[in-house]
């Protein structure tokens, strides 16, 4: 296992170091979705290394012709590649802003649309929402939130944190709930190599957003959960 991790480490430093002219060529001509393709790459050469298998339900995301906001549960560092590979059109999400330090990886993903927070800041949570509403509005994108907020410690689902209903409301857009599950048990929080073995993704169908800004999220986060807690056998 410790031999796996340190190539899938490997492996991302050698992209990083290889992606600094593609990722300033981006920039200077504005392309966005090939640098989305090189992660998609890399997730996938990891998931092959560690000895990961996806199984996917659903349609992968396919189902809506615009732009939506997933909402899935969060169970472990590996649900983040796992579900970029399984959502089959091109997502970006809201993350810390001290990972945007990383040099050229975080280049690459304020380019891309991936939208920093600042967790310390009185505001920060609202300035993100409002500029992931923005271009979810201007530019079509789709985000991708763990409505828990952080990863679960005992494997069950925990309370939801509104941030990312505000965000859908805003933006007008649907949410896609779906429910990952095995990722727990190959790597809980705490651990730092993942254990070989299989990952399940699990597409619901899409929960409309309501039909007025002002209406309580209650309801909405209720169905949400709801869809999210049940998986099919």
């Amino acid at each position: 296992m410790i031999l796996r991790t340190a190539v899938v480490l490997l492996l991302y430093a050698a992209v990083i170091v290889c992606a600094i002219p593609v990722v300033f060529l981006a920039v200077l001509f504005r392309f966005r979705e090939p640098l989305l393709g090189v992660g998609k790459w890399t997730m996938k050469a990891s998931r092959t290394i560690l000895g990961l298998r996806l199984e996917v339900e659903g349609d992968g995301g396919e189902e809506e012709a615009g732009p939506c906001v997933f909402m899935s549960n969060h169970l472990s560092l590996l649900d983040g590649p796992a579900l970029f590979l399984a959502i089959r059109r091109p997502v970006r999400v809201i993350m810390k802003k001290s990972i945007f330090r990383i040099p050229v990886a975080g280049l690459g993903m304020r380019h891309t649309g991936f939208v920093p927070v600042d967790r310390k800041g009185t505001n920060g949570g609202r300035t993100a929402i409002a500029e992931a509403a923005r271009m979810i509005r201007t530019r079509g994108y789709s985000f991708l939130i763990f409505p828990e907020g952080t990863r679960s410690r005992t494997g069950t689902l925990g309370p939801f944190r509104r941030g990312g209903f505000f965000l859908a409301r805003e933006a007008g857009v649907p949410i896609v709930p779906i429910s990952i599950r095995g990722s727990f048990e190959l790597m809980p929080k705490g651990c730092l190599i993942p254990r070989r073995g299989r990952i399940r993704v699990v597409f619901h169908p899409t929960v409309p957003a309501p039909d007025e800004k002002t209406a309580d999220l209650t309801a909405w986060m209720n169905a949400v959960r709801e869809r999210i807690a049940l998986v099919p056998e």
